[in-house]
C-alpha cells in the first residue's frame, strides 16, 4: 500500500491509528471526501487534499517551518494537491518548493498524521478545508534553506522553541509530540 493513488490512500486510512482523538475522528471525514471525483483540486469545496512534509533534522533537535505569507503563520511546508493523487509527491513536491532542500529520507511511507483545518476566504475563494496528509522525513540540517515567494521566512527551528513560534498550534504540537516517539 503506498500513498500514490486514491486507493491506496484509502487503504493506509483504513488502518490508520492515532492515539490522538482528533486526529482518529479525521479518518471517516477524509474517507467521505475521497469519494468526490475532485477532491485532489483545489477549486472542490467545501474542501480538497492537501500534502505536507514535516522535516526533522536526524539528530531529532530541529523541524524546518515556513513563515507562510497569506496566512501570517508557522506551518510545516505543504499545499495543494493539484489533481496529483500522490500525496507523497504532493508533500515532497511542496518540500523543494518551500525550502530549497532536494535530498530527504522518508521516514515512513505511511502516513504520519492527518489533519483537517480551515483556510480563511480571500477576496477571490470563500474559506474552505485543508484535508492535509502529512508525510515525516529527515533532511540534512547542514544544507542552505532557500525560501520560496510563498513564505516570509524559512528555518530550521528548535524543538524548544515551536510551541512559542506557532501559537501553541494544537496540530503543529501534535507532530512535535509525535516526533519524540520516532527513532
Amino acid at each position: 500500500m503506498t500513498l500514490a493513488s486514491r486507493q491506496g490512500l484509502l487503504q493506509l486510512l483504513s488502518r490508520f491509528h492515532s492515539a490522538f482523538d482528533e486526529e482518529q475522528a479525521f479518518v471517516t471525514r477524509f474517507e467521505q471526501l475521497l469519494f468526490s471525483p475532485r477532491c485532489y483540486h483545489r477549486d472542490h469545496l467545501p474542501g480538497h487534499i492537501t500534502g505536507s512534509a514535516w522535516i526533522i533534522d536526524p539528530r531529532h533537535e530541529r523541524v524546518v517551518l515556513v513563515h507562510h505569507a497569506k496566512l501570517n503563520r508557522w506551518l510545516q511546508p505543504g499545499g495543494h494537491a493539484d489533481g496529483d493523487e500522490n500525496c507523497l509527491a504532493v508533500a515532497l513536491r511542496e518540500a523543494q518548493e518551500e525550502t530549497g532542500l532536494h535530498e530527504f529520507d522518508l521516514i515512513s511511507d505511511s502516513i504520519f498524521d492527518l489533519d483537517i483545518h480551515p483556510i480563511p476566504a480571500r477576496k477571490d475563494f470563500p474559506e474552505h478545508l485543508h484535508f492535509d496528509v502529512r508525510m515525516m522525513m529527515y533532511a540534512d540540517a547542514s544544507v542552505a534553506l532557500k525560501c520560496s515567494a510563498e513564505s516570509h521566512e524559512v528555518a530550521w527551528i528548535p524543538f524548544r522553541d515551536i510551541p512559542h513560534l506557532t501559537k501553541q498550534n494544537p496540530s503543529i504540537l501534535r507532530m512535535l509530540q509525535k516526533s519524540f516517539n520516532v527513532r
